[in-house]
């Protein structure tokens, strides 16, 4: 009889709280969290390799508190000169398309060549509790143990375009602490997914056959991003329905203007499950970073994402700033009020608050 595999994540029942603390702990563990770790000593981590550092560094960039913005602008101000050493590749399709194990194929495949991997994957926040799960360590079970793969989960939260508040900051010390492949898994939200494409040299689209998805192939906006399709699950009796969907797919590109990069999007299909077309997809990725470096594109590129990063930039640092105005917080709720009451409109709210 064979034998079940164990599941990753299992609950204990009957296992209640003893209601028995030790208080002097609890003030311990507090007053570690508190500690903010030297700036230099986090930096010097980095650029040696240490792990720890870094998820202390990607933390402190991911935080809210304004006390350690500070902090955070040296820290990736010192890494950069370190960054911009790798290939940024993203990766986005529709929630159930296997995205994780894609990943985790592609990231074993790559650091059994030496390569070092890292993940940066953005999981969905809840509208209503605006938390999220961050499970794709648990998805990723075998390539989390690689010593040369890095995985970190980042929570969306009311960020859009399916990546995360930081993600750009992230990129930027993975680079300096030596990864040479940066993976962005994306949330995965269909045709708005477009902020990523502002950040990866390649954009690959993951794709199901046999879904109806055929005619997106038709459609503007994502599909027109992608510098790659991959049908993936291409296994078993949905193989057939896979290389169909590769001609309707590849009869579709060829509908779009040729792009400024040179570079012709390809349709491939692939089973990250069996461990298929994995090989053939990062060739064809290290076939693109060769044509767009030869006629320029892939520097040029780069230059125009951090033109987007500083207007970005410097948007979020507006809006930080508004909402985190003592005054603009008080006349807020009394606008708020107003609104709810009838006695003003939204518009004039606004006008009002942004005179301030």
């Amino acid at each position: 009889m064979t034998k079940k595999k164990p599941k990753t994540l299992k609950e204990n029942k009957g296992i209640s709280e003893t209601g028995i603390t030790n208080t002097a702990s609890i003030v311990s563990f507090k007053n570690k969290r508190k500690n903010i770790l030297d700036t230099d000593t986090i930096i010097n981590g980095i650029l040696i390799k240490n792990i720890s550092s870094l998820s202390r560094a990607i933390t402190l960039i991911e935080s809210k508190n304004p006390n350690h913005s500070e902090q955070a602008r040296l820290i990736i101000k010192t890494c950069l000169p370190h960054a911009n050493k790798s290939i940024r590749i993203g990766i986005t399709g529709v929630p159930g398309v296997g995205k994780s194990t894609f990943i985790e194929a592609l990231g074993k495949h790559l650091t059994s060549q030496g390569k070092r991997v890292a993940v940066l994957a953005v999981d969905p926040s809840s509208a209503i509790s605006k938390g999220s799960i961050l499970g794709d360590k648990t998805r990723m079970e075998t390539l989390v143990k690689d010593k040369n793969a890095y995985v970190r989960p980042s929570a969306s939260g009311d960020t859009l375009g399916g990546v995360a508040r930081k993600t750009r900051e992230s990129i930027i010390l993975c680079e300096a602490a030596g990864f040479n492949v940066i993976i962005i898994e994306t949330v995965g939200v269909g045709q708005s997914e477009t902020a990523v494409h502002s950040m990866v040299d390649f954009f690959l689209l993951l794709k199901l056959a046999g879904a109806g998805d055929e005619l997106q192939g038709l459609k503007r906006g994502i599909i027109e991003m992608a510098d790659a399709i991959a049908i993936n699950k291409s296994d078993g009796d949905n193989l057939k329905r896979a290389k169909l969907a590769q001609v309707e797919f590849n009869r579709a590109l060829h509908l779009y203007p040729e792009k400024t990069s040179g570079w012709q999007p390809k349709v491939t299909t692939c089973s990250a499950l069996q461990n298929e077309g994995i090989d053939t997809i990062w060739k064809l990725i290290l076939e693109y970073k060769q044509i767009t470096t030869n006629n320029n594109f892939f520097d040029k590129k780069r230059y125009q994402q951090n033109k987007f990063w500083l207007i970005q930039t410097i948007e979020s640092e507006l809006k930080s700033n508004f909402f985190n105005s003592d005054k603009v917080k008080k006349e807020l709720e009394k606008q708020l009020v107003l609104v709810e009451q009838n006695k003003t409109t939204p518009f004039a709210a606004a006008d009002y608050l942004l005179s301030l």
